[in-house]
């Protein structure tokens, strides 16, 4: 017990010691408006140098993640049909996958799918 007890101890100081010296080292000092300002020649920019992001391409790859975290937790799904109740893990898979067919439904009908606009 006394182990366990003080190698949580050593973590916890640790975890202190390197969030510390993580917020001394990332400050940064004043920002002046000479160094944050895109260089162009000495001149001031004639356009903004900050393009603005495109929420299409955002959504996207948010779509994009979503299933992909819906393969990682589909494919386990396959390895433990061998260890579990099959009525159990048919229903599981069922009522899984419908829910995916339901969000798919969704963002077609919203029109999240379309590249043309």
């Amino acid at each position: 017990m006394f182990s366990i007890t003080f190698m949580a101890s050593i973590i916890m100081l640790i975890s202190m010691v390197v969030m510390f010296l993580a917020s001394i080292l990332s400050k940064k000092s004043l920002a002046d408006r000479e160094k944050s300002s895109p260089f162009e020649c000495g001149f001031d920019p004639k356009s903004s140098s900050r393009l603005p992001f495109s929420l299409r391409f955002f959504l996207i790859t948010i779509i994009f993640l979503i299933f992909d975290v819906e393969i990682a937790l589909i494919l386990p799904m396959i390895l433990i049909i061998n260890y579990s109740n099959l009525l159990i893990w048919s229903t599981t898979s069922i009522i899984f996958i419908l829910i995916l067919l339901f969000g798919l439904y969704h963002e077609w009908n919203q029109g999240m799918l379309n590249w043309s606009e």
